[in-house]
């Protein structure tokens, strides 16, 4: 059964993030945007979410103390640094398999 998937996007090239919210959201799955480290934290800490999605211009240090942010909390982390929508969408399968419509291409 399908679920509303909650996703946070953390990452620092506007363009991309941009891009990547609306393909999330095409999906009918919620996102949030967030480009600095505190606010990301603030957020997994106070929200519901299922998946904390790293984008590109993030700092190693930046990475690794969102994941763990991330794990404190249960949430899955996809680390996507491009690859077009389907890549994307895969990434999402992977981890929450009944969110794919098997009617759909």
């Amino acid at each position: 059964m399908k679920k509303n998937l909650k996703f946070l996007v953390c990452g620092l090239n506007d363009e991309i993030l941009i891009v990547l919210k609306r393909l999330l959201e095409k999906e009918q799955w919620h996102v949030t945007i967030a480009k600095e480290e505190t606010e990301a934290i603030q957020f997994i800490s106070e929200k519901k979410i299922d998946i904390l999605f790293l984008s590109s211009g993030l700092t190693q240090k930046t990475e690794e103390n969102l994941k763990a942010a991330a794990e404190n909390f249960k949430v899955k982390v996809i680390e996507h640094y491009g690859g077009g929508s389907g890549l994307l969408k895969t990434e999402v399968y992977q981890l929450f398999p009944e969110e794919q419509d098997t009617n759909s291409e």
